[in-house]
């Protein structure tokens, strides 16, 4: 109920945010050190392709509920791909190994409630609308985000604002 109602206040009043400089790579880390239980449960690992510092600017509670969904997401549909199974985060980015997302679904996965895959995702207790609040925190930023289907997974992206001299 608190998602729907922040999902809703986003979609329909323009927020204020809190924006501040902090290290995003820091923020992704403790997000995935929070999520280690899930991580094990799945029996697959995170790896990180990025600098140790990466300094951005804006708001780090909206920021950290992007990563939680996108990372959650990648774990719910991480599977093995020719031998190889993990979650990789490179910058903004969060790959997971897995099934491609079909072409008719990747517009519609922003929408509130909607799940690729409702059979699949019936008992992962997901409530549907994460994605939705990636798109309506990235549309109240005006920055871009998205999904990609790449060879063996499905890699998940968003724009940040680089704290300036980055």
């Amino acid at each position: 109920v608190r998602q729907l109602i922040e999902l809703t206040k986003l979609e329909y009043e323009k927020r204020e945010f809190n924006n501040r400089t902090f290290n995003i790579v820091e923020l992704e880390k403790e997000i995935v050190r929070t999520s280690k239980v899930m991580i094990d449960e799945k029996q697959t690992e995170v790896i990180f392709e990025t600098p140790d510092k990466i300094d951005v600017f804006a708001d780090d509670m909206y920021l950290s509920q992007i990563i939680t969904n996108y990372l959650t997401n990648a774990i719910k549909h991480v599977k093995d791909v020719d031998g190889e199974k993990y979650i990789k985060i490179t910058n903004v980015t969060v790959f997971n190994t897995g099934e491609n997302i079909s072409e008719e679904n990747l517009n519609r996965i922003w929408n509130r409630f909607f799940k690729a895959d409702e059979a699949r995702n019936r008992d992962d207790g997901g409530s549907g609308i994460g994605l939705s609040i990636v798109r309506a925190i990235m549309n109240n930023y005006g920055n871009d985000y998205g999904v990609k289907n790449k060879p063996k997974g499905v890699e998940f992206y968003f724009e940040v604002d680089l704290q300036s001299g980055q």
